[in-house]
């Protein structure tokens, strides 16, 4: 039966009740009395099946009471949705279930913990990373056993773009990487690793690329002094010679200016919170750049649109280091008779850098590599060109390095534009 039905049943029930306690009131001279008692009767029925209805609640795995009308549809109802709840609960602990067995085999450390930060379950390697126990910590605030201000922060900030690596406060030479992620509407669940290893070789790469920059100066400095020596001698007077000094004097050039990349990338790659920064002017960075431009390249022409002139909170040398790398590479990577257009403005909560160009553009194939050390397309590789490989790598570090974004878009043909987004 509709639940339509029911109510017109139940309440042709009431009227047939009023009826015939009316009838049976007008026979006797008690017409009121027997409507109250009529009323009465209905109320108790009532009453007597939500009392049913509350014992069969605190009970739900018995059987529903048997009972027709209104109320046999509401306990069909109750009982319908308590069985798609049991399955519904029955999938979903499957599911955990399969999880955390997947969780529990991790080498990683795997920790669930409640919206409040309770821990709720902990897998086997949280163990020998943490010193967590499962289930010995379950209900535990994870900031009272993680006593570690860095991650402290981390958690509470509640911005989990980047993961965070903290060195592990019971081995002082190991390095967690933590990640932590949202789930079931507030939950949280947290990756422990142990990256000691990927970070010693990143430091022994920073350290070699660091050392061979230093030691190769010396013998390049001396190599180029005695170059100028000879170039400015007798010696060197045949055009032959002056074609052989010309073309060793360019080599050295290109290994000067890239050992003084490779050791400004090697500088800025490592991050440290305690390095200068202030606010910075990119109004004032911007023309200054395009006066040094006009000496460096008096035939080119650089448009500055500056939309806005709010400040940028940052360090000066590694913005603009960054600023003139896509300027420069702008110019190098455009026509001569096409200008450069770079703009300062402010899109919603950020501060937009835009630098585009107009010249040969990027694969879209291409895009995503540009940004590593020595990553050129093929259509780049000529000596117009030029360049170190590095420019590109030095940007991305450095929006890294002051939380900013990088955006390209290239067409073919077309140009492209770099976009540096600053979070206000």
């Amino acid at each position: 039966m509709s639940l339509a039905g029911s109510w017109r049943a139940e309440l042709r029930k009431l009227l047939l009740v009023l009826v015939a306690s009316g009838v049976l009131g007008w026979l006797t001279g008690y017409t009121l009395e027997m409507l109250c008692i009529g009323l009465a009767i209905l109320s108790g029925i009532w009453l007597w099946q939500l009392w049913l209805m509350r014992r069969w609640l605190e009970d739900p795995d018995q059987a529903p009471p048997e009972s027709a009308g209104i109320w046999g549809l509401v306990y069909d109802t109750i009982y319908g949705l308590q069985r798609e709840n049991r399955e519904a609960r029955g999938r979903l602990q499957s599911t955990v279930d399969y999880l955390r067995s997947s969780f529990a085999s991790m080498r990683d450390g795997v920790l669930i913990l409640t919206q409040s930060g309770a821990i709720e379950w902990s897998n086997d390697a949280a163990e020998g990373l943490l010193g967590l126990q499962y289930p010995r910590d379950q209900g535990q605030p994870v900031l009272n056993l993680l006593r570690w201000p860095a991650f402290h922060d981390y958690f509470l900030k509640g911005e989990f773009q980047q993961p965070l690596q903290i060195p592990n406060s019971g081995n002082s030479r190991q390095i967690l990487q933590v990640e932590i992620t949202t789930f079931a509407g507030g939950d949280f669940l947290l990756f422990f690793r142990d990256v000691t290893r990927v970070v010693q070789m990143e430091q022994m790469r920073r350290d070699f690329v660091g050392n061979v920059s230093h030691e190769l100066r010396t013998p390049l400095t001396v190599f180029k002094g005695y170059l100028d020596t000879l170039s400015a001698s007798e010696l060197f007077e045949d055009a032959r010679f002056q074609k052989a000094a010309g073309q060793m004097d360019m080599q050295v050039q290109r290994m000067e200016n890239l050992l003084t990349d490779l050791l400004w990338l090697s500088r800025i790659e490592t991050v440290s919170e305690d390095r200068e920064t202030g606010e910075v002017n990119m109004v004032a960075m911007l023309e200054e750049l395009r006066e040094e431009l006009r000496s460096s390249h008096p035939e080119r022409l650089v448009v500055l649109e500056m939309k806005t002139t709010e400040l940028v909170t940052g360090n000066y040398r590694e913005l603009r280091s960054a600023v003139s790398n896509l300027v420069i590479n702008a110019l190098k990577y455009s026509g001569d008779d096409d200008p450069v257009r770079v703009s300062w403005e402010r899109e919603g909560e950020a501060l937009v850098l835009n630098v585009v160009d107009s010249g040969v553009g990027i694969d879209e194939q291409h895009i995503a590599r540009v940004t590593e050390r020595f990553y050129r397309v093929d259509e780049s590789r000529n000596a117009r060109t030029g360049g170190t490989g590095l420019g590109l790598a030095i940007v991305k570090h450095v929006a890294a390095s002051h939380r900013a974004e990088l955006n390209i878009t290239s067409e073919p043909g077309r140009g492209s534009c770099f976009s540096l987004h600053f979070p206000l």
